[in-house]
C-alpha cells in the first residue's frame, strides 16, 4: 500500500516547508518538493494535506496500559486502556508500566496488552518491574528481561521520595540502574530507569548521586512527576545542569491543581526561561494512572483517571497560550522520547523512519488526521480503526 501526503508543510519536527510525503507500506519511503501520481496507479491512498501541518506521532512513555490506580483500595483501580483512546490522542508508540499495585498486577499481563495494541495498530513497548525495589523481573534479572524480551527496553517505573516506595537504598538502586545500563548495552536498547518522584524531602537525591559518583551516563534516567511541585521542579532544573533529562507530567486538572503544581506546559516555558535545553525535557501522559480531584479550595473531592488526551493537550497550550514554537515544543513529545528511549525508527518524519505521521489543523493545531505504521486510523477527525472489542 501506498500512501501519499500532498502540499502539507512538514515539521520533522524541524520546519521543512511545504512538502509531499510518500509512505510505502509501514515506513517513509521519502519527503519530496512535489512528486506526480499517475493516474492509472492503483493501490495509491492521497490525503490531501492543505492547510494542515505535518508532525511526528506521539511517544508516551508512561502509559498504566492495564491499568493503575488502587491506592484508596481495591474500588479505585482503574481499567485497561482501549486502542481508539491512543489513537484520537494522536499517540502512535506508547510503553506500558505497572506502578504501585505490583501483585495484582504483573509483567506477564503487561506484555500481554502490549502485544494486543500492537495487533490492532500502534507500536508498544514495556517496563519491567513496578514501583518496588528489588524489581520483580519475569526472568532472572531485569538485565535479561530486557535482553531476551522484545517488548522490554527498561525498567520502571521505580518509586523514590515516596511513602508508597519500597524504600530502598541508595546502593540497592544504583545496581538496578547499572543492570538496566548493561542489559540495554548488550541489547540494543535504551535499558532506561523511569523514576517516579514522590514529595518527599530526598527529592532527586539519589539521581544526582548516580551522575556525580557513578559512570553510568545521565541519559540511562528518565525522572518523572517533575512538575508535581515548585520545589522539585527547582531542582529538576539543577538535574539538567548536571546533563540529567526531566520528564513532566501532562495529567491534571487545569482548573483545580494541587498546591505547587505546574501545568506540563508552564513548567516547559519556565524550564527554558531557565536555560534548560529543550532535548532534555519530555512530556508523558500517566494515562490511565489513577489522579486525584480538588476542588475551588483545594480540598480532595475524589478520584479521577489520567488520561492520554492530555499529552497533545499540553503541547498545544504550550504553542498557544506560552508562545513556544510548534517545531520545538512537538520534539518532547517525539524526538526527545524517542532518543531517550533509543527508538530509532520514531520521533521523525524522514526517509527510513515508521509511518506514524499526524496531520494538525494549521489555524486551529486540532488533530484531524493520525497514520500509525502507515495505515491510516483517523482521517479528517472521524476514526477509522478501533479495537477488538470497541464499536466503531
Amino acid at each position: 500500500m501506498i500512501t501519499i501526503i500532498k502540499n502539507v508543510r512538514v515539521l520533522s519536527p524541524e520546519d521543512l516547508g511545504i512538502k509531499d510525503i510518500v509512505l510505502l507500506g509501514y515506513k517513509i519511503e521519502g519527503i519530496y518538493d512535489s512528486i506526480a501520481i499517475p493516474k492509472d496507479f492503483l493501490n495509491i491512498e492521497v490525503i490531501d494535506g492543505k492547510d494542515k501541518i505535518a508532525v511526528p506521532g506521539f511517544v508516551d512513555s508512561h502509559v498504566h496500559i492495564i491499568g493503575g490506580g488502587g491506592e484508596g483500595g481495591f474500588k479505585t483501580r482503574t481499567p485497561e486502556i482501549g486502542l481508539s483512546e491512543f489513537i484520537k490522542a494522536g499517540i502512535t508508540t506508547a510503553v506500558g508500566c505497572i506502578g504501585t499495585d505490583g501483585v495484582c498486577r504483573n509483567i506477564r499481563d503487561l506484555i500481554a496488552k502490549a502485544r494486543a495494541l500492537e495487533e490492532e495498530g500502534i507500536t508498544t513497548y514495556c517496563y519491567t518491574g513496578s514501583y518496588d525495589i528489588p524489581v520483580k523481573s519475569l526472568t532472572e534479572s531485569v538485565k535479561s528481561d530486557i535482553m531476551l524480551i522484545d517488548k522490554i527496553i527498561g525498567i520502571g517505573e521505580i518509586a523514590l521520595s515516596d511513602h508508597r516506595s519500597s524504600q530502598a537504598t541508595y546502593e540497592q538502586f544504583a545496581n538496578i540502574v547499572a543492570q538496566g545500563r548493561v542489559g540495554g548495552l548488550l541489547s540494543g536498547k535504551s535499558g532506561v530507569v523511569n523514576v517516579h518522584l514522590g514529595d518527599g524531602a530526598r527529592k532527586m537525591e539519589f539521581l544526582f548521586n548516580l551522575i556525580e559518583n557513578t559512570e553510568i551516563p545521565p541519559k540511562q534516567l528518565l525522572p518523572t512527576h517533575v512538575n508535581r511541585s515548585r520545589k522539585l521542579f527547582n531542582v529538576g532544573v539543577e538535574y539538567t545542569k548536571k546533563g540529567g533529562f526531566i520528564d513532566f507530567t501532562t495529567s491534571s486538572d487545569p482548573d483545580f491543581l494541587e498546591e505547587e503544581e505546574l501545568l506540563a506546559s508552564e513548567a516547559l516555558k519556565l524550564s527554558l526561561e531557565k536555560g534548560v535545553p529543550l532535548e532534555n525535557i519530555t512530556f508523558s501522559s500517566d494515562g490511565n494512572g489513577s489522579m486525584p480531584i480538588f476542588n475551588k479550595n483545594r480540598e480532595f473531592v475524589g478520584l479521577g483517571i489520567c488520561s492520554v488526551s492530555s499529552l497533545y493537550r499540553e503541547v498545544k497550550r504550550s504553542v498557544l497560550e506560552y508562545k513556544i514554537p510548534l517545531e520545538g515544543a512537538i520534539k518532547v513529545i517525539t524526538s526527545n522520547v524517542a532518543d531517550v528511549l533509543k527508538l530509532n525508527s520514531k520521533g521523525r518524519i524522514s526517509q527510513g523512519k515508521d509511518g506514524d505521521i499526524i496531520l494538525l489543523d494549521k489555524e486551529t493545531l486540532e488533530i484531524n488526521t493520525v497514520i500509525a505504521k502507515g495505515k491510516t486510523m483517523l482521517l479528517n477527525c472521524e476514526l477509522l480503526v478501533k479495537g477488538t472489542f470497541e464499536k466503531i
